[in-house]
């Protein structure tokens, strides 16, 4: 098997778990990377902790959401895809007109068979997002609404994996583990996030390398509002994100825009005969 191969056997199958910021659709996803790698160190954080100036927040887990019309049959499913639930959304079970029922539908009028991915992570609401075409084809009448949904104390996950080096400095390569079926993003990041974890593993590189499976922003703040003594250590830093697509390959410069990490990524791209943006 080639390593594409592989990085898309993987992808395959973490693309159905349901992710979020937190929850069980997180801790499965760290059980397969950990399968992967090994030594994936797994960090559980309360609910309520400050990290910095934000707090972490209540833990999200969906058994499952529906819409369904009169006939009882089901317009909208999450099972069919975890896309169709806006991310974060609250309990409800309850039955009211189209009319209402739109007002928490999300869609992309200007791709009409595409299913938008939606979340609110920090204000309390629900919603399906489906494609524009389902919802122009609903006809009038009574829909019955369900979120089988938990929206409770518990705690933010993520994954720390470290490959020692011949100095305590170190490289943080960090990667996203908070989006349901997307493979692009976060997929794609996570995929190749642990191939070279595996490959790094297999030598004893210049600099210790730590990797970061976390969600986006809250996990980023919770690790460092935990290891603020370790960040010193830090000397160079990436976020693999996106990294799937058919296109030329995008590297974001740092904000100095001429740091060692910046040069040593252009020298890479600009030898890896890819076609590639700056």
């Amino acid at each position: 098997m080639t390593a594409g191969e592989e990085l898309y056997k993987l992808v395959a199958e973490l693309y159905p778990i349901c992710r979020s910021i937190t929850g069980d659709g997180v801790r499965r996803t760290l059980e397969i990377v950990d399968r992967e790698i090994g030594g994936l160190e797994v960090h559980e954080v309360p609910t309520g902790t400050q990290v910095l100036d934000w707090t972490v927040p209540r833990e999200w887990n969906v058994r499952d959401a529906w819409v369904a019309g009169a006939d009882g049959r089901r317009v909208i499913d999450f099972r069919a895809s975890n896309l169709h639930l806006l991310g974060y959304s609250v309990p409800v079970r309850a039955t009211m007109p189209l009319a209402e029922l739109k007002r928490h539908l999300f869609t992309i009028p200007e791709h009409p068979d595409w299913i938008p991915y939606r979340t609110s992570y920090y204000a309390e609401r629900w919603g399906f997002c489906a494609s524009q075409r389902l919802v122009d084809s609903l006809p009038e009448g009574d829909y019955e609404v369900c979120v089988d949904a938990t929206l409770a104390d518990g705690h933010l996950t993520y994954g720390e994996h470290v490959v020692p080096g011949e100095t305590d400095e170190e490289v943080l390569v960090t990667c996203h583990v908070c989006h349901p079926s997307l493979a692009n993003d976060n997929l794609s990041g996570i995929a190749v996030a642990t191939r070279l974890a595996r490959l790094l593993g297999q030598g004893r590189p210049r600099y210790t390398h730590r990797f970061l499976f976390i969600p986006g922003t809250i996990g980023s703040i919770t690790w460092l509002a935990r290891n603020e003594d370790r960040v010193g250590r830090i000397r160079h830093g990436l976020v693999l994100a996106c990294l799937g697509d058919p296109g030329r390959l995008t590297y974001k410069r740092s904000r100095r825009g001429d740091a060692e990490i910046d040069r040593v990524v252009a020298h890479v791209l600009g030898r890896s005969g890819r076609p590639h943006q700056l």
